[in-house]
């Protein structure tokens, strides 16, 4: 039985079309809803940079303020994509119970958010940076089917299809 889910984002170009699939199962299963996007941590290069510019105050100021006003408004930003792609379907957002934009390796802020909420169900998309017709999976889709406890509902993205689809 299933009776929530967590669907992890990547807020990348075909995040509506694995949200689709989200929300039909959601509605299908009369199902619970959560949304989950993981950032990265600032890479040594950029920390670097900005310690040179920024003093000890300044940079400890722009951490703990400034990630939170980023991920604030990458939340609200999540939250807007869903109601400009749902349009009229409001009560689907309804389904949504809640979003969360957490900092850190994305195949483990998934699993952890996942074994966190007890979800019946992970969706993610297949996201691959592989080139040509290849059918690599992503780094991110190829951990969370490795590791998971719960089954994964993954989605194939509509650029691996273009080859051969009519």
């Amino acid at each position: 039985m299933i009776r929530s889910m967590l669907y992890a984002t990547d807020l990348g170009l075909y995040a509506p079309y694995v949200m689709q699939h989200a929300l039909g199962l959601a509605r299908t299963f009369k199902a619970d809803l959560h949304v989950v996007h993981a950032v990265e941590p600032m890479g040594l290069f950029a920390e670097s940079v900005l310690q040179s510019y920024l003093d000890e105050q300044a940079l400890n100021e722009l951490h703990s303020q400034g990630l939170n006003t980023v991920m604030a408004n990458i939340e609200q930003r999540v939250l807007d994509s869903f109601r400009e792609e749902l349009g009229e379907g409001q009560q689907d957002l309804a389904m949504i119970q809640s979003v969360q934009v957490i900092q850190g390796d994305p195949s483990q802020v998934i699993l952890a958010h996942a074994q966190r909420l007890a979800v019946d169900l992970l969706i993610v998309g297949s996201h691959s940076h592989g080139t040509g017709a290849e059918a690599h999976l992503g780094r991110t889709a190829a951990r969370v089917l490795q590791l998971s406890r719960v089954p994964v509902y993954l989605v194939p993205l509509l650029q691996r299809r273009r080859h051969g689809d009519s």
